[in-house]
């Protein structure tokens, strides 16, 4: 037998959900073969099997919290398929005895109502995950009412959710005030739509928001932002794109070249690729470059890294973050794919900010934001020229690095793109 563990996806993480097994206790898997998918903080992830065999016995249901390095599962590499015992039917409810009547019945007497049964929520709607469990809790739902749409009836998250919706939408309809005015002179006016819309977090964005707000409170966070020219970026750019896609499959974007520079700008300024730990500095020889990726539909943001960023040529960055990105977004990612990062960047230029204050990704001390690459009007010696022009932001934690040194490391990056002149192909 192999056992198959809860995952760290990152430094900072101690534990993940189980959101769904995408193999039963019995089915044949492939090496590497996705097996369950998780969800943290920093991502929401299919987790492959770490070897071939058969699922033998699944220890950990789904919506079920565990801690990192956690046994969920058990794969026989044999290929037999472990006695799966048969399910354990429901007891039978027992049969109520009918009342007697009494010999001579009392005419005044009303019998009082027989109370209503208790509902067995297990037997009626099938296991119910402990995420399903907490937020009934949470919203005072009686499970009995809720239908399930999962195997063998189970009530799953998004029944929870839908329940939520409906319950809110028939309230707000149920208050509506009722006119008293004849049908035939004043129709009835048509039900208010729902005002609010109740819909619980899902367990990636409450991490995220803890995750924010410890940063917050860990960081004594400052932001200074520089004016980049990348007309030359963009010009060298411009020239070589078509080819670059027809040779490496792959589009050419600004983004290489930011974090190229960066990555030469952190081994001249080595206190910016550090962390904290205690009242120690941790200096980190590798340049391991976080690369912000906002999932579709704004279900999060994830933060793969490029491991030794600075070993790296325009091509191989690219790659990377091409990579990186597509795998963040199909769930695609591995544990190792998410440690270890010393540096990040965030592009939110892309959706068109000219710039922000990105907030430190821990345990880093410095994140680089890079604003909207747009054509201004600027004044050179004196005459106006229209030049290519970002903003970078860069978010620094005040309790390691100055002002002045944040300054003089954006000015590197600056120097860096102004004058690139490095092969592109």
């Amino acid at each position: 037998m192999t056992d198959v563990v809860m995952p760290q996806m990152g430094e900072s993480i101690v534990e993940g959900t189980l959101t769904r097994w995408l193999k039963k206790p019995g089915d044949k898997v492939e090496r590497d073969e996705p097996l369950f998918e998780i969800s943290t903080d920093k991502v929401d992830t299919e987790i492959p099997s770490p070897v071939a065999g058969t699922l033998a016995e699944v220890l950990v249901q789904e919506g079920a919290t565990v801690g990192i390095n956690t046994v969920v599962a058990r794969i026989n590499e044999s290929g037999a398929a472990a006695s799966t015992p048969p399910p354990v039917a429901a007891p039978a409810p027992v049969a109520t005895p009918a009342p007697v009547a009494a010999p001579v019945p009392a005419p005044a007497v009303v019998a009082p109502p027989t109370p209503a049964p208790v509902v067995d929520v297990e037997s009626a709607t099938g296991p119910l995950s402990p995420l399903v469990r907490k937020m009934a809790r949470e919203y005072n739902i009686d499970l009995a009412q809720v239908p399930g749409s999962g195997a063998g009836s189970r009530i799953t998250k998004l029944d929870i959710e839908s329940y939520i919706e409906a319950q809110a939408a028939r309230t707000v309809a149920s208050a509506a005030p009722v006119s008293t005015a004849p049908a035939s002179i004043t129709p009835p006016a048509a039900a208010s739509p729902a005002k609010t819309r109740v819909e619980p977090m899902s367990i990636m964005r409450k991490k995220i928001a803890e995750h924010m707000i410890k940063s917050q409170a860990v960081s004594a966070h400052v932001t200074t932002v520089h004016k980049i020219d990348m007309t030359k970026i963009a010009r060298l750019r411009a020239r070589h794109k078509d080819e670059f896609a027809t040779r490496y499959g792959f589009g050419l974007t600004f983004l290489p070249f930011i974090a190229r520079a960066a990555a030469e700008a952190l081994r001249a300024f080595p206190i910016i690729n550090a962390s904290i730990e205690g009242d120690n500095i941790i200096f980190h020889n590798e340049v391991n470059m976080g690369i912000a990726v906002a999932l579709d539909g704004g279900l999060g943001l994830i933060v793969p890294v490029i491991k030794r960023a600075d070993e790296m040529n325009i091509v191989g960055l690219q790659r990377s973050i091409v990579d990186l990105a597509n795998r963040a977004r199909s769930k695609q990612l591995k544990p190792d794919d998410l440690a270890g990062g010393t540096f990040a960047l965030t592009n939110f230029g892309s959706f068109g900010s000219i710039f922000a204050t990105p907030v430190i990704n821990q345990p880093n001390v410095a994140i680089l934001g890079i604003g909207v690459i747009e054509k201004v009007p600027v004044v050179i010696d004196d005459a106006i020229a229209i030049r290519s022009q970002a903003h970078l932001a860069l978010s620094f934690d005040h309790r390691l690095i100055d002002g002045a040194l944040a300054d003089q490391f954006c000015q590197k990056i600056k120097g860096i793109l102004e004058n690139f002149s490095e092969q592109v192909l």
